[in-house]
């Protein structure tokens, strides 16, 4: 795929992966300009427990969901990008990654927030996720709003064309995703968000081109993502049918 950074998308991508890596206000703030028609809620207690849903107004939606969190918590992980033959990666002395995890699906969510479909950014993802258990615990009217869409969509794998559901997903959502996308599942181990989310209606998490995550060497090939966005999002652009968990 050539790849033209000037593009709207590749710039969208640099700028997320170019917030501080140890803080998610900036990608909160800037989510909430979206629309004046959104929820935000946070434990009082706990920054890490708190997430934003700003709905789509599409008959047929899905919730998209990322967290804004990374690895990544010392104010001294200051990053640079670089990026050589399609590759974003991290320059500086200061041995972090760049955050793509999950920074590059946050991307993807502002690409696609006037798709017509919902939008779940999250935090604390990476502790356990903390913001989704408080979600799903502390807010009944939140969960039983996600999971009245017809299904929901994740942008937080490694890799280019993998998809897991985890244990939110049936044989026939299954099918359907492969059957659209071409991804394939490798297995269905580990947890992310949406298999806390997901109670009713069955969830997806994509690849989106990122590799050694949580280290020093993570990198993202940008013609992954480009890939898992323009796949995903024409998948999520024809009319679509709910899949329900049970």
């Amino acid at each position: 795929m050539d790849i033209n950074y000037d593009s709207y998308e590749v710039k969208t991508l640099l700028e997320f992966l170019s917030f501080p890596l140890w803080e998610t206000n900036d990608i909160f703030k800037k989510f909430r300009k979206i629309s004046k028609n959104y929820i935000y809620r946070r434990h009082s207690n706990k920054k890490e427990k708190r997430f934003l849903f700003v709905p789509g107004n599409r008959k047929d939606k899905v919730v998209l969901v990322a967290h804004a969190d990374t690895v990544f918590t010392m104010q001294s992980d200051f990053h640079e990008l670089k990026i050589s033959n399609g590759i974003i990666s991290n320059c500086s002395k200061v041995p972090v990654g760049i955050g793509a995890d999950d920074r590059a699906g946050c991307a993807i969510l502002w690409l696609m927030k006037d798709s017509g479909h919902s939008i779940l950014l999250t935090d604390g993802e990476e502790n356990g996720c903390l913001g989704t258990k408080f979600l799903m615990e502390k807010n009944d009217d939140v969960a039983d709003l996600i999971n009245s869409h017809n299904f929901m969509v994740q942008f937080d794998r490694r890799n280019a064309m993998d998809f897991k559901c985890y244990d939110v997903g049936t044989d026939e959502f299954r099918e359907y995703i492969n059957a659209e996308t071409g991804y394939q599942e490798p297995n269905r181990q580990a947890e992310t968000d949406i298999k806390f989310l997901c109670r009713d209606i069955c969830g997806v998490n994509f690849s989106i081109g990122y590799y050694n995550e949580h280290w020093k060497d993570e990198s993202l090939n940008i013609a992954e993502w480009l890939n898992t966005y323009n796949v995903v999002n024409k998948m999520l652009s024809k009319e679509l049918k709910r899949f329900e968990l049970n």
